[in-house]
């Protein structure tokens, strides 16, 4: 056996120029994280400055594609039978209804039922009795999901005299099986509402729910011409840049904290305590522990 005997200042530069090779290959490199900030800080400006920017067009580590992968004709027809009627019972913020409506889009398609427009429970939350319509354009989104999800203004009159069956799925942990749990009140009721589950498995849904789903959630769903152009004079008003920052610190999320507030007002007290029903706040080493989770704030000593 020949034994090669290597320097150690030869060995030093070797590792230099290994390691400057390196870096001119990361730093030269179109989808880098150097070269990505680079980028980003320049698109920003741009933005400050009243420039446009095609946001597809900025490189990055892992590139970005616009989602429209469902258009390319490869998804199955809608089956001639549907197996019924769903309404979705959205509750919450008009994000968290929003959000909600669109999983109630891919569970209809899931389970091959014409979807209702659905009900906005609202007035718990916002005192006001706006609907989908007040909020959406309609017809864009039926319009739209031709061809994904049947959907229908109003009930035939043999089923619009009656209440839809309800089922809150909300309440379920972990994967939820909806062709399992709730296909057949589907197909036994005919009209059913639901609220769907908070931690369902989207990335296990065939590919025509999954399509319906992601429709809905980034093209069929618009604001109605009105709020639309309210909303843009708005933005167009505030000064650039700003930042938008929400508290969330009203009544009914108070009381879902469970946690105690001091110093405020005996009325915001009295919102509280009409919003907490069944809730009670923590107390004793529970309340301890909740706080160091960060979950409530520290009580002033």
């Amino acid at each position: 056996m020949v034994m090669v005997s290597v320097k150690k200042p030869l060995l030093i530069s070797i590792s230099l120029f290994t390691l400057s090779l390196l870096l001119a290959v990361i730093w030269f490199t179109p989808s880098n994280p150097f070269s990505e900030s680079l980028l980003s800080s320049t698109s920003l400006m741009s933005e400050i400055r009243g420039e446009k920017t095609n946001i597809w067009s900025v490189r990055r580590i892992v590139e970005w594609r616009p989602c429209k992968w469902w258009l390319n004709g490869d998804l199955s027809a809608l089956p001639a039978e549907s197996s019924g009627y769903i309404r979705v019972d959205c509750y919450g913020g008009l994000n968290q209804m929003r959000r909600d409506f669109c999983d109630g889009v891919g569970i209809a398609r899931l389970l091959n039922a014409t979807l209702v427009l659905p009900k906005f429970e609202v007035a718990a939350y916002w005192n006001e009795l706006s609907g989908f319509a007040d909020v959406f354009d309609v017809d864009c989104f039926i319009r739209q999901m031709n061809g994904f999800v049947n959907v229908v203004k109003e009930l035939p009159a043999e089923i619009a005299s009656k209440e839809p069956f309800h089922m809150d799925c909300s309440k379920h942990k972990g994967q939820f099986d909806y062709v399992e749990s709730v296909l057949p009140s589907l197909l036994e009721h005919r009209y059913i509402s639901i609220t769907p589950a908070m931690s369902q498995r989207r990335d296990r849904y065939p590919l025509n729910a999954k399509a319906a789903l992601c429709l809905a959630c980034y093209y069929t769903i618009c604001l109605t011409r009105a709020l639309a152009k309210k909303g843009s004079e708005l933005l167009q008003a505030i000064p650039k840049p700003f930042l938008s920052l929400h508290l969330r610190f009203e009544p009914d999320m108070v009381a879902y904290s469970q946690c105690n507030y001091s110093g405020l007002s005996s009325a915001s007290m009295e919102a509280i305590e009409a919003a907490q029903g069944d809730r009670k706040p923590w107390t004793g080493e529970a309340a301890c522990v909740w706080r160091n989770r960060g979950k409530c704030p520290l009580t002033p000593k």
